[in-house]
């Protein structure tokens, strides 16, 4: 039996490709599937199963086209939900054979009703490993909230509970040396402490992961798990939703975004529509030219979850513009969250909007040192983007903290004839902030290129005294 964990790292998620004896199974495949179908020509098996450990919220599976072009069974755990695709309904305990090793569908509900882990047995019956989606993560369980966006009877405190027994039950009495492999790694939504460790094994995580400690009751437990929870991004339950109906092919999404519109058919598009301009270019180039009303979510950040939470509606129309050579990848990291209503991107990028003479923005950026001689600490305002956790463990004195994930709440009290000054860490969410602002008609701020990390190295004064005040709640 071969067991290998293929991780993508800008979605923090882990599928896996397993073989045995000629024939494989593909565990939480990612939305585009050919290059898991170059790996099953290049080892010459035969894919045989699609497992999936759940209906996933953070992204939209390939398993219906996996499915589609292999003619592979689709799995999951015991669920009465009606599906938009052909699937095999597992049951708690049953036996996958996959060439002469075997698969035993363990039924773990709690993060969803329907969450399974699958125990890896090999040919010689020695228990390999447990594929563990989001019941159980490297540091950290799943978040049981998510659910009850989709179901609403299934409240967060009912999923704890489940998730409790689940754990205490199915999960902690297999053997010590079994190699976990969960779904998530640190950075993804669906837990709140994960570790950037992507394998361990269940002894070590019974002795690290609080989630796993003997002596919690449940309501312990219960109280644990909840504490601490950010609300999930918008876009989780239509991402749900694509996984059990169905979704458009993945190729015909490609074919779509793909169209090169010339600079009058990109602005006419722009204007007869109510597409949004999505410019995935880097920050510090973004700032100096782009075209008005676009929004800067830059390919070489956390893209596809920072789309899902700014623009949050998948059947939002989107109009690209990328870098040279960046188009593909670009539609192929927005279908993983479910963004498919690309109607095409600009030829040319924005080098042809800039010869056609179309109107240009810019956005008003300043290096921490410039921002460091201007700043008047005692009256100049300052907006700390970064996520709360980051803003608590050290921040510019005086600054405000305002996340990029609530800017939709703390937009509304901007006073626009008042002038501030924006920064998260580095500069990527900071103009994803900065372009949505101009969007919307404000401009009377300043941005910070290299922020906090860039201002750490002047000469300004940090705290790491949180003023409860400055923290929006």
């Amino acid at each position: 039996m071969h067991i290998e964990q293929i991780y993508t790292g800008c979605l923090a998620h882990g599928a896996y490709y397993i073989t045995s004896d000629g024939e494989a199974a593909i565990v939480d495949p990612l939305r585009e599937v050919q290059p898991y179908l170059d790996r099953l020509e290049r080892d010459g098996v035969t894919l045989k199963y699609i497992f999936e450990t759940h209906f996933h919220a953070d992204f939209v599976s390939g398993h219906i086209d996996l499915a589609w072009k292999t003619g592979a069974t689709i799995v999951y755990g015991p669920t009465t939900m009606q599906t938009g695709f052909d699937m095999h309904v597992g049951t708690d305990g049953e036996i996958f054979h996959l060439g002469k090793s075997q698969i035993r569908l363990i039924h773990t509900p709690g993060h969803t009703m329907e969450s399974s882990c699958y125990l890896l047995t090999d040919e010689n019956g020695n228990e390999q490993g447990l594929i563990t989606g989001d019941t159980l993560f490297i540091g950290d369980v799943g978040r049981p909230d998510l659910a009850q966006h989709v179901i609403a009877e299934l409240t967060e405190q009912k999923l704890a509970g489940h998730l409790y027994e689940s754990l205490r039950n199915k999960i902690m009495p297999l053997s010590d040396e079994l190699i976990l492999y969960p779904n998530h790694g640190a950075g993804s939504a669906c837990g709140k402490n994960m570790s950037k460790e992507t394998t361990d094994t269940l002894g070590h995580q019974k002795q690290v992961n609080y989630a796993l400690d003997p002596k919690l009751t449940k309501e312990e437990f219960i109280k644990a798990v909840l504490s601490g929870l950010t609300p999930p991004p918008g876009y989780f339950p239509q991402n749900v939703l694509m996984n059990i109906n169905g979704y458009e092919r993945f190729d015909e999404v490609m074919n779509h975004g793909m169209k090169a519109l010339q600079p009058d058919e990109f602005e006419a598009a722009a204007k007869e529509t109510d597409a949004l301009i999505l410019d995935t270019r880097d920050n510090t180039i973004f700032c100096k030219g782009f075209i008005p009303q676009s929004i800067n979510i830059g390919l070489g950040g956390d893209f596809a979850p920072w789309v899902g939470a700014m623009i949050v509606d998948v059947k939002q129309p989107i109009l690209l513009v990328t870098e040279e050579g960046k188009t593909e990848e670009a539609i192929t990291r927005l279908s993983r969250v479910g963004f498919d209503h690309i109607l095409g991107h600009l030829n040319g990028g924005y080098a042809a909007w800039v010869e056609a003479d179309k109107e240009t923005d810019v956005v008003n950026r300043i290096t921490a040192d410039q921002f460091a001689n201007e700043l008047n600490i005692e009256e100049s305002k300052v907006i700390d983007i970064r996520k709360e956790s980051e803003y608590a463990a050290e921040h510019l004195d005086g600054a405000y903290s305002r996340p990029l994930s609530y800017i939709n709440d703390w937009i509304k009290d901007i006073n626009p004839e008042e002038h501030f000054y924006m920064h998260c860490a580095g500069g990527y969410r900071s103009m994803i902030a900065a372009s949505i602002l101009q969007s919307r008609g404000y401009r009377n701020f300043t941005e910070i290129e290299g922020g906090f990390t860039a201002i750490a190295k002047t000469s300004l004064p940090t705290s790491d005294f949180v003023c409860q005040s400055k923290v929006l709640k």
